[in-house]
């Protein structure tokens, strides 16, 4: 199983960017996937997850602002990223939800600054 995320980069308060995640050695369609996040120093975090019937969940601090989608075609889950804040500032991840499995990809980093 192997997860290959991108889209990452650097964008300035408010900005947006959408990131993607492909999926090699697993369907995304018929498994709960979420996002992850790192922020230097912390502990990695639940950013979104979608339950295989479409169900999506956020954590408070990016609700109205982010979205997580997948295209079953595709096999690949994206997350939206608008009105992004310096707090969002971290490298981000996909993996199973809500218990993610101890394989994890590189990551794409994601900086939100002036």
């Amino acid at each position: 199983v192997q997860m290959v995320e991108s889209g990452g980069g650097l964008v300035q308060p408010g900005g947006s960017l959408r990131l993607s995640c492909a999926g090699f050695g697993i369907i995304f369609s018929i498994n709960n996937m979420g996002w992850y996040r790192q922020a230097p120093g912390k502990a990695r975090e639940l950013v979104a997850g979608i339950t295989n019937d479409g169900t999506t969940n956020y954590r408070e601090s990016v609700k109205g602002r982010f979205t997580i989608s997948r295209d079953k075609a595709k096999n690949t889950l994206y997350l939206q990223l608008n009105s992004l804040k310096p707090e969002d500032t971290a490298v981000y991840y996909c993996n199973l939800y809500p218990t993610p499995s101890e394989n994890w990809g590189q990551g794409t980093l994601v900086t939100v600054s002036s």
